[in-house]
């Protein structure tokens, strides 16, 4: 089966009412996606149309949980409000929360990846600052277009959500399997590793092409993850090999300090794995087409 999502997904969306919740609420059912009622306690009880479908909205996310069997929330609740509602997400057991919101303070997504944790991980989060994941023709939880590429063999894990939507199209004519957008922040509930680990395990992947960028060392950490565990090809691009030293170039963990973290150090370390590395988003592509030949 994909990871993540599957086509049996039953979807919840935190924030549903508000108009970023609302639009893409519409796009994820146009999609396929099985959405199953949203969550605003200002409102529980009431109910909302999107695409032709009627959506009951809940009062908390283990009223909706009990309600609908949902097993998937996606999050799109103001900054100031997201730690509170990934909190309640957690506290509620739902097996996946993707969190969408884009601004949350480090310190606030460090305190709901912990208290995930210390809850024994049932809650697997994705992001925060992401665009979600989609597996083709199944499901999709978040802001990824539906219609760029179907369902395939490649699997996609990506810090970036617009290099996640570019590689997706290029590689439209093989397909993907789950594309997962990580997200760029300091702090986030799923790695490269652990999309990794999970690609590995996954017979609908037969390859896989890893997106990171400039700033820390999750690309370094993930090239010694697949020096050890992977024996699917992996394809990467590294985003950022013209930025300037010591500064932010868009995400905030978006940062370079001497020579640690630069697009430079993660191409070597990759390919120190066994890694082909493309210098632009194209020739990664390409180097996935011909990697995926020979598979």
């Amino acid at each position: 089966m994909s990871i993540l999502l599957d086509e049996n997904s039953k979807i919840i969306v935190q924030g549903l009412t508000g108009s970023e919740g609302t639009k893409h609420a519409g796009r994820m059912l146009a999609s396929g996606s099985q959405i199953v009622g949203g969550v605003n306690p200002r409102k529980a009880g009431t109910e909302v149309q999107i695409e032709g479908v009627t959506l009951p909205i809940f009062g908390t996310v283990a009223e909706a949980m009990t309600a609908t069997g949902a097993n998937v929330s996606v999050v799109f609740v103001p900054p100031a409000f997201a730690k509170a509602a990934v909190l309640e997400a957690v506290d509620a057991g739902i097996p996946l929360a993707v969190v969408i919101t884009e601004g949350i303070p480090v310190k606030d997504s460090a305190e709901f990846w912990a208290h995930a944790k210390a809850k024994g991980g049932v809650t697997r989060i994705i992001g925060p600052n992401c665009p979600g994941v989609i597996s083709p023709g199944k499901s999709n939880a978040g802001i990824i277009p539906a219609t760029i590429a179907g369902p395939g063999p490649i699997g996609l894990v990506s810090k970036s959500g617009t290099l996640t939507y570019q590689m997706m199209f290029e590689l439209r004519d093989i397909g993907i399997s789950t594309a997962v957008g990580i997200g760029g922040d300091p702090v986030i509930g799923t790695t490269h590793i652990d999309a990794l680990a999970a690609f590995e395990a996954d017979p609908e992947t037969t390859a896989i092409v890893m997106i990171g960028e400039i700033g820390g060392d999750a690309e370094e950490r993930a090239a010694e993850f697949i020096k050890a565990n992977v024996t699917k090809p992996v394809v990467a691009y590294v985003a950022g090999f013209t930025a300037p030293e010591g500064k932010t170039m868009g995400h905030a963990g978006a940062i370079v300090s001497g020579s640690s973290g630069t697009a430079q150090a993660k191409k070597e370390a990759l390919e120190a794995a066994g890694v082909r590395v493309g210098k632009t988003p194209s020739e990664t592509a390409a180097l996935m087409r011909e990697v995926f030949a020979t598979v």
